[in-house]
């Protein structure tokens, strides 16, 4: 089925013609479910006094070719920036008129990186080699306290007097965090008592830039690494965003310079603004938007003059199971999006990457087009 765009206006005729919009083309009824019972929040906060109530919007129509997300998705959005549903809304329409954006799910690794500390270096040989032979054990004791993650291997980093252990698992429907944490928890407590001599040991060393921005992780990932791309022929540029393809190359350029003056991690203008939004909609840690953000975005010009956009994200630390998903709402959204059952966390993490280079492509075209402002004027004040 092919998606219409969402009808746009304020007011409560205009909310109930877009929540019919979204019915018609889910494929169900969409419905506000009753407020979670204070005994059902154990596990996703603490000390709890009631809501706080948000605006959601949807945008529309997300058009994807992808390894695991396949069709076209209205997607569900938390914000309270003005003009974001909009706009990424202006990117859908650009990419769904285009064909499409593929994308493609490379891996999926949740890591913990506990660190042993040693009285003196001449130990560290004498560790990594019992590492190296432990693995099985290892990976025996970890996985005894999950159903379902897996520990793929054990990395390990010497430096100074101690070793980093990065214990890179598999957490399939779940983003993983307290899963692995648990898990590596108890195969460190194996390995001090299968150690003979003196050690200390922290659980997490922050070399997996859990919930920080590094450089690490755009090189190795952490959580789902996904690639996103779209081909944008000349007329539609013109049409939809009003540029060309050397304006959109051309500002790029300049914005990169910008951002490695910076020290910006990652390039990127802002796929933070689609992981929150989405990240608030469908239950997920939103303060891993921190670590998530360093996609890099790049754009080619097509013969033809047409844009083959590009957005990698090597690290969407997202779930389908566990946490905030566990939230009516937040539930209803995933089902609204077809992200249940088994590889859904895949097929999510590929619906926010789509989303997020979609929506790189219109805040670029607004930037070009000297909308920005005008369009933040008007919508977003």
């Amino acid at each position: 089925m092919t998606l219409s765009r969402p009808p746009s206006g304020f007011g409560q005729e205009a909310t109930a013609r877009r929540r019919r919009w979204l019915e018609e083309h889910a494929g169900r009824p969409f419905e506000d479910p009753p407020l979670d019972q204070p005994e059902e929040l154990r596990g996703i906060i603490e000390n709890h006094i009631g809501w706080m109530p948000m605006p959601m919007a949807v945008a529309g129509p997300l058009r994807i070719d992808g390894t695991y997300a396949r069709g076209e998705f209205g997607v569900p959005l938390c914000t309270v920036e003005g003009t974001l549903a909009l706009s990424m809304s202006r990117g859908f329409l650009l990419t769904s008129l285009a064909g499409g954006i593929t994308t493609r799910h490379l891996k999926q690794e949740m890591s913990r990186s506990p660190v042993f500390s040693f009285e003196d270096i001449v130990q560290l040989p004498k560790f990594l080699s019992f590492i190296e032979r432990s693995f099985e054990s290892l990976k025996q004791v970890a996985e005894a306290t999950t159903r379902h993650g897996e520990l793929l291997r054990v990395d390990c980093y010497p430096i100074q007097n101690s070793v980093i252990l990065d214990f890179v698992y598999d957490t399939k429907e779940a983003c993983g965090q307290n899963m692995v944490s648990i898990a590596t928890n108890e195969a460190c407590h194996w390995i001090t008592a299968q150690w003979d001599g003196p050690v200390r040991w922290l659980i997490e060393s922050n070399f997996n830039g859990d919930k920080n921005p590094a450089a690490k992780t755009v090189l190795c990932g952490r959580g789902h690494h996904v690639v996103a791309s779209a081909r944008i022929g000349p007329k539609l540029l013109r049409r939809v965003l009003r540029v060309t393809a050397r304006d959109v190359v051309g500002a790029w350029k300049l914005c990169v310079r910008g951002s490695q003056l910076a020290g910006v991690v990652g390039m990127n203008k802002h796929v933070d603004n689609a992981l929150a939004a989405l990240y608030l909609a469908t239950g997920q840690d939103v303060a891993c938007v921190a670590e998530n953000a360093v996609g890099v975005v790049d754009y080619d010009i097509l013969e033809g003059d047409g844009v083959y956009a590009t957005l990698t994200m090597p690290s969407i630390s997202v779930g389908t199971v566990g946490g905030g998903t566990r939230l009516a709402a937040q539930k209803r959204n995933l089902e609204l999006l077809g992200c249940t059952g088994p590889s859904s966390s895949r097929k999510l993490a590929e619906i926010v990457c789509a989303a997020a280079l979609a929506l790189e492509l219109s805040l670029g075209g607004a930037i070009v087009s000297n909308e920005f402002v005008d369009s933040h004027a008007k919508y977003g004040r």
